[in-house]
């Protein structure tokens, strides 16, 4: 089914700004309000796709439920002909994507946009919300430089109904180990995917690489990336801890709540390399006399079988169910121009520990379903609002809301 030209008597839809995994990102003209706007209609693949749908409505609901300066604003949705759609703030300019395509960012440019995301994320969290696919794509900037989060596409409250346990949704590169494994999402799978971008942009690459979604998501498992220290020996010692500690394998030795990873990265900055980090390698110690080798009885397999057994299950469950559903390094809310984020720099209280929020996912289902889109190369400017990372037409891919 063709889209309209005009979509509920007032928007006008004017060019394809971006494609994304449920949606195509328009920029439009709000005939009655008299301003440039973003709209993202449902793909025609997937109008008869419940589920999809569902997810696609679902975003306009949840973002709007969030008044707050760092999240894209939504104007108004609806169905035309058939045709559901959402419309969103026009940011006309880059994203954290294209910032990093030109290669690593100043410290103090990483963590400045990592304190906007966080208040977003803290904001979201206070109201029941997980955004579960945070990564460059889906931070935008604002004519005047202000950070936006966008694509609340697959955000998960606490009383939705369309995601079961074992499955998994968000770009891989940016999933933790135990969203991989099939996990019910929790605030600690966000706080990960921060210290993720935390790292991308302070280095210009991902923490972890793979030539596929399978290699990656065993790399995630069972590797640790690189310190950052030894990538970038610019970055200071505090902003290297927080964004390590946000990555640490164990939810347990991440930060507890965006507040509190926020309060680090405010915490003044420290002479590099002074903080030992949660997967940087020990400091030399004194040398120790080789240990003489010594003959064990062969092992049963039990416990390396079982290891083995849950890491290739995870593995052969990512292979199953992958869809595009977020396939995009880009993004689909509306961005702008790179410029300098104002940032806090008021003394936080020391934060206090407390425990990690867990908002649970229904348990209807036996058998994992993994439903992760196949991450692509960074993507340009992006005005999508809503669908994350997304490729974009060759000759319109400066916004991609």
């Amino acid at each position: 089914m063709p889209v309209p030209t005009i979509l509920a008597g007032r928007y006008r839809l004017r060019s394809l700004l971006g494609h994304g995994g449920m949606g195509d990102v328009y920029d439009a003209w709000d005939e009655r309000l008299r301003r440039p706007v973003a709209v993202k209609v449902l793909r025609p693949e997937f109008a008869d796709k419940t589920d999809v749908r569902i997810r696609f409505e679902s975003e306009a609901s949840t973002a709007a439920t969030l008044n707050h300066p760092n999240v894209v604003s939504v104007y108004d949705s609806g169905e035309d002909q058939g045709v559901p759609f959402i419309v969103m703030e026009r940011l006309p300019g880059s994203t954290l994507a294209s910032e990093i395509e030109a290669g690593p960012l100043p410290p103090a440019r990483v963590r400045g946009v990592l304190i906007d995301v966080l208040a977003a994320l803290a904001a979201a969290h206070a109201a029941g919300i997980l955004h579960r696919d945070i990564k460059p794509g889906n931070v935008l900037f604002s004519a005047t430089g202000i950070v936006k989060v966008g694509d609340f596409g697959i955000a998960k409250t606490a009383d939705s109904a369309h995601t079961t346990t074992g499955e998994v949704l968000g770009t891989v590169a940016y999933l933790s180990p135990q969203r991989i494994e099939g996990r019910p999402a929790t605030v600690g799978d966000d706080i990960y995917a921060v210290g993720v971008v935390g790292y991308e942009a302070i280095t210009g690459r991902r923490p972890f690489a793979g030539d596929n979604i399978a290699s990656m998501a065993r790399n995630i498992l069972q590797q640790r990336p690189e310190p950052l220290a030894a990538l970038n020996p610019n970055a200071d010692a505090a902003l290297v801890h927080a964004i390590e500690r946000a990555m640490a394998p164990d939810p347990a030795a991440r930060f507890s709540n965006a507040a509190e990873l926020r309060t680090a990265l405010q915490a003044p900055p420290l002479v590099p390399s002074t903080v030992t980090t949660p997967f940087a390698a020990p400091p030399p110690g004194r040398p120790q006399p080789p240990t003489p080798a010594i003959a064990h009885p062969p092992a049963t397999g039990r416990r390396p079988l079982l290891i083995a057994g849950v890491i290739a299950a995870a593995v052969a469950a990512l292979l199953i169910g992958v869809v595009a559903l977020a396939s995009r390094d880009g993004t689909d809310d509306p961005a702008t121009s790179p410029s300098d984020v104002t940032t806090s720099t008021t003394s936080a209280p020391t934060p206090t520990t407390t425990d990690q929020t867990v908002l649970q996912e229904p348990t209807t289902t036996e058998t994992a379903t993994v439903v992760i889109p196949v991450p692509t190369d960074k993507n340009s400017n992006g005005n999508g609002n809503g669908d994350g990372n997304e490729k974009k037409p060759k000759k319109e891919d400066k916004n991609e809301n």
